[in-house]
C-alpha cells in the first residue's frame, strides 16, 4: 500500500522493536497482511489420498502393529501437506482410515472430541456405544458424540477397514479435551441388525414420548444405508418426473441430521451425501471452512484451484476454506461428504460464493 504504516529504520526503532520481543510483544503494523487478509489464504492445500495406497498401508500395519492400551486404535491419520507433518486434513478436522483384524477388539474410552465412521466397504464389525452395540456395514454413517463410551470388535474371521472423522484440531487448539479409559474389551458383544437407539429413533416422521427434550447430538447411533440410497434415488426419480427434488440438475443430496432439532448431528460437524448422475458438472464454488470428501462408489473428477484430480472408490480429498471446486461425473459418482461448518456458521464466520455471484 502507498503511505503504508512503517516508520524511518532508525536505532532508536530498533532498540523500541527489541523492548517488544524481551516482553513478548508484536506489533500489529508488521503484521496485518498476515493476520487480515482479503480472503482466506490457508496453510492448509488441497489433496487427494488414493484408497489404492491407503488400504495396502492400513492392511501392513495390521500385520505388524497391535490393538490395545496406549495407542487405543489402529488409526492412521491423514496429514494434509501444508499443515507441517501434523495427522490434520485440515486446520479443524481429523481423518483416518482405522483397521481392525479377525476377531479383534479395540478398548472402550471416551473423550470430548465428536467423532463419527463411514463404512465404504466390509461389514462384520460392532462398534459399541454406551453400552449399545451398533453394526457397521457398508454405507453406514455412525456417530460416536463427545463423551460417549466406546469400542469396537470384529465377530467375523475378515479385517475391515472404515474412516474415522473427528474434530480433534479444534479440541485441541482450543484446550477443551478430556480423556478416559474404559473397560478394556466392550461391554456388550452382542451382534443385533439394529442397535437400541435405532429401535427407538429410526421411524420415519415419529419421535418417542419418552425423549422430548433436545439433544446436543443425535441419539441415532447409525444412519443406515439403504435409507440414504433410496433418498438419492427417489430425488433423482422426482426430477426425472419434472418436480423440483434435487440440490442442482443431476444432483442429488442429503444431510444427516439429529431428529431432536433438526440441526446437524453433532455441534462441529456437518455430514452429508451427495449423487452425481452420470456426466454431471457442478458449479465451481467456494467456502469458509473444510471440507472432506470419500467417493463411495463410482469414478470422476475433482478441480480444486483449477487442478483436475481423477478420483475412484474410497479416495478422499480435502477442500481447504475459500479453495474453488467443482466436480465432474464421469459414471454415478455417489460421495459421503463432511465438514466444519457448524462451527463456521454459530460463529458468523460462514461464508460461500459460487462462481459468478454470492
Amino acid at each position: 500500500m502507498d503511505n503504508a504504516m512503517q516508520p524511518e529504520d532508525t536505532p532508536e526503532l530498533r532498540r523500541l522493536y527489541q523492548g517488544f520481543k524481551d516482553n513478548h510483544l508484536n506489533p500489529l503494523w508488521t503484521q496485518i497482511g498476515d493476520l487480515m487478509p482479503v480472503h482466506p489464504r490457508p496453510k492448509a492445500v488441497a489433496h487427494v489420498w488414493k484408497w489404492s495406497e491407503l488400504y495396502p498401508l492400513a492392511k501392513e500395519s495390521g500385520d505388524l502393529v497391535p490393538v490395545g492400551r496406549g495407542g487405543e486404535r489402529r488409526a492412521i491419520g491423514l496429514a494434509n501437506p501444508g499443515l507441517g507433518g501434523e495427522a490434520y486434513i485440515s486446520p479443524t478436522l481429523w481423518c483416518a482410515i482405522q483397521y481392525l483384524g479377525p476377531r479383534e477388539t479395540a478398548p472402550e474410552h471416551r473423550h470430548s472430541q465428536n467423532a463419527f465412521r463411514f463404512v465404504v466397504e466390509g461389514e462384520g464389525v460392532w462398534t459399541v456405544v454406551n453400552g449399545d452395540p451398533v453394526r457397521m456395514s457398508r454405507g453406514d454413517f455412525l456417530l460416536t458424540p463427545g463423551w460417549c463410551f466406546h469400542g469396537h470388535h470384529n465377530d467375523t474371521d475378515h479385517p475391515m477397514a472404515w474412516i474415522d472423522g473427528l474434530d480433534i484440531p479444534f479440541s485441541f487448539q482450543n484446550d477443551v479435551g478430556f480423556f478416559e479409559f474404559g473397560a478394556d474389551r466392550v461391554t456388550d458383544y452382542a451382534t443385533p441388525r439394529f442397535s437400541r437407539g435405532e429401535r427407538l429413533w429410526c421411524h420415519p416422521g415419529l419421535r418417542p414420548l419418552s425423549q422430548l427434550e433436545n439433544t446436543t447430538a443425535s441419539p441415532i447411533g447409525a444412519y443406515r444405508w439403504e435409507f440414504t440410497d433410496a433418498a438419492l434415488t427417489q430425488q433423482l426419480l422426482l426430477e426425472d418426473e419434472g418436480h423440483p427434488a434435487t440440490y442442482a440438475q443431476g444432483h442429488a443430496a442429503v444431510r444427516y441430521v439429529n431428529p431432536t432439532t433438526g440441526g446437524d448431528v453433532m455441534p462441529t460437524i456437518r455430514a452429508e451425501f451427495h449423487r452425481l448422475r452420470e456426466g454431471t458438472e457442478t458449479q465451481t464454488r467456494r467456502e469458509v471452512g473444510s471440507t472432506v470428501f470419500q467417493v463411495f462408489e463410482g469414478s470422476g473428477a475433482v478441480v480444486m484451484n483449477g487442478e483436475t484430480r481423477t478420483l475412484e472408490k474410497g479416495d478422499i480429498f480435502v477442500i481447504p476454506s475459500w479453495v474453488a471446486w467443482s466436480l465432474q461425473a464421469e459414471t454415478q459418482f455417489d460421495l459421503f461428504r463432511f465438514s466444519d461448518a457448524p462451527i463456521m456458521e454459530r460463529l458468523h464466520f460462514g461464508r460461500s460464493m459460487i462462481e459468478g455471484g454470492e
